[in-house]
């Protein structure tokens, strides 16, 4: 047991939101009290202690849609024409990657990333997987790099035909055997769902047999997928199924409850409805969005009718503060309001990824409240101005940046303590990186 204190604390519990001078309990993988730091202090003698020196305790964020995988092309020279639409983005890029990866490359991408979330306080992650050329076993290495870094993760492969039946099958009984193989074991930092490419790369074939695949496992993880990112996909949808995206993947039993929809940009009025009815997780990607340059998903809208909206990246950054403020400026400069994207984005960060991560791994996570797991951070940040209830989203929106990430504790454990791996070699996992990268290049 130890006690984290002499703390700004921020604990995203509604009856109790912040506390001035505050410190935690932890005990164990969970959180046992939150509290005023004198208190605490009398109240536990004999618990060794971690002085926040006025820095701001907060919980460990979470990335509702990501991508380790794609590591491995920082700093990458394309071989073709620079894609000028996401499906050469895709072709020219993601795929000719995702070909080119190694077992080992899977394990390597995936732990220098893990090292950038936990440097950035992203204390749990939703990972969408792709490696056409190493699927067999893939998870499982990703599995591997999660357990050894110590961050809380949820994996899955993404299904496509893209690649031939061979590959598809491999992709469907990877998810199955790596669904069962969580449900056997009792670790509290590992999850499986059931992976999906995109509506455009499934036929309907394709997708029941990753229905019954998924049901074949005794239980319901939900469906992890890409869904109407980009006008291709839903000119596509229209063409060959007679209908929209989120239309045709609820029609076929993808996107319940425990399903994430991520992006969702091209979605019509009535497919807003079935979100709002079905209740899957649609996760906005603001980065990614920009950055592949395939519109704005409307989740203004969307939040006024009271669909699930979460957070992610996308893997285009580890940061979830870099993510919510893209998210708060892209809205204002969409809507020509700059009123406008104030509340939602601290929402589906704070709120709904919370709510997310908390159902998927069983506890509370996304709050210092007794019993929750102890995922938390310190950030290195000394208001300026008061800081209270009230404010405190202008604060961590205006003033916070993952790199003022000092202390990192997952689970109970500390992983990183004032900017230091505590067992991680990154100079070692970096360098290896590099290695496995020069033959990488060199194949893609």
């Amino acid at each position: 047991m130890y006690l984290i204190g002499n703390a700004r604390v921020i604990t995203r519990d509604p009856s109790q939101p912040y506390l001035e001078q505050g410190g935690v309990v932890v005990d164990g993988e969970r959180i046992r009290e939150v509290g005023e730091w004198a208190a605490l202090q009398n109240k536990y003698p004999a618990a060794s202690q971690i002085n926040a020196r006025r820095r701001v305790v907060m919980p460990g964020l979470i990335n509702a849609h990501m991508h380790l995988y794609s590591t491995f092309a920082r700093g990458m020279t394309l071989k073709d024409e620079a894609p000028r639409n996401f499906p050469q983005i895709l072709e020219r890029l993601w795929w000719r990657l995702d070909r080119s990866l190694t077992d080992e490359d899977v394990y390597y991408s995936a732990l220098v990333a893990l090292i950038d979330c936990i440097k950035n306080g992203t204390t749990t992650i939703f990972d969408h997987h792709a490696s056409s050329g190493a699927v067999r076993g893939s998870l499982f290495r990703i599995a591997e790099a999660t357990q050894k870094a110590g961050v809380r993760a949820c994996l899955c492969y993404e299904v496509s035909d893209r690649d031939g039946d061979l590959v598809t099958e491999a992709g469907i009984q990877e998810n199955r055997e790596f669904i069962e193989h969580c449900a056997r074991q009792e670790r509290s930092t590992i999850r499986a769902m059931f992976g999906l490419h995109a509506s455009f790369t499934l036929s309907d074939q394709t997708l029941k047999r990753c229905v019954q695949a998924m049901e074949s496992t005794g239980g319901d993880t939900g469906f992890h997928v890409h869904a109407a990112e980009a006008p291709e996909d839903l000119a596509h949808c229209r063409r060959v199924h007679g209908c929209g995206v989120v239309e045709r993947l609820t029609r076929l039993g993808i996107l319940g409850s425990r399903s994430i929809a991520a992006h969702c940009v091209h979605v019509s009025d009535s497919e807003i409805e079935l979100l709002a009815k079905h209740k899957p997780n649609v996760v906005h990607n603001p980065e990614s969005n920009m950055g592949n340059a395939v519109g704005c998903a409307p989740v203004l809208e969307m939040a006024r009718r009271e669909v699930r909206l979460g957070l992610g990246t996308d893997g285009y950054t580890c940061d979830m503060f870099e993510s919510l403020k893209a998210a708060n400026l892209l809205h204002k400069h969409q809507s020509g309001n700059p009123s406008a994207g104030w509340a939602e984005p601290p929402s589906m960060l704070f709120e709904q990824n919370s709510e997310n991560a908390s159902e998927r791994f069983g506890n509370a996570l996304g709050q210092l409240v007794p019993g929750a797991y102890a995922d938390l951070i310190i950030v290195d940040y000394d208001p300026p101005t008061p800081l209270c209830a009230e404010n405190l989203n202008g604060h961590i929106l205006f003033g916070m940046s993952g790199r003022a990430v000092c202390t990192t504790i997952i689970n109970g454990k500390v992983v990183m303590a004032e900017r230091k791996l505590v067992d991680l070699d990154e100079a070692e996992i970096a360098a290896k990186a590099r290695e496995l990268v020069v033959r990488l290049w060199q194949r893609f």
